[in-house]
């Protein structure tokens, strides 16, 4: 089943996460460029260089696979107005050779609650993997 997703890791290229308030999504990372910046705990935004292991991307991959990414809906966002003032943006783009798969998810997305749980989980997921990428370094 795996050989014949839609996305195969044979064609994989990179993978793009970008987060942050919908206004200012200051926080990135590009696998292809690596190209990391982030804001630190005092409010500073750091730049670096982080690369990823292809055993980190692989495992990314089979974990968007497990998790359904590749049925999410693109936009699970919620309105600009919406009542959280405190609510997180976040944006993952797998890039393969012949296409790309990004979701945009709100923190305070009211949808179905099971994608709900997918997404923040698979949002957990690449975070853990780029904190201990910059342990690692």
């Amino acid at each position: 089943m795996i050989k014949n997703a839609p996305f195969r890791f044979s064609d994989f290229e990179s993978i793009e996460f970008n987060y942050g308030s919908p206004e200012n999504m200051v926080n990135k990372f590009n696998s292809a460029s690596e190209h990391y910046q982030y804001i630190n705990k005092k409010d500073s935004v750091i730049t670096a260089s982080l690369k990823l292991r292809k055993d980190d991307l692989l495992y990314l991959h089979r974990k968007a696979t497990e998790y359904g990414f590749w049925n999410f809906p693109e936009d699970m966002t919620m309105p600009e107005n919406s009542a959280d003032p405190n609510k997180m943006r976040f944006s993952l783009k797998f890039n393969y050779k012949e296409k790309s798969k990004e979701v945009v998810f709100d923190s305070d997305f009211k949808g179905d609650p099971k994608l709900f749980d997918a997404a923040k989980t698979m949002i957990g997921e690449v975070e853990r993997i780029l904190n201990d990428a910059e342990d690692r370094n």
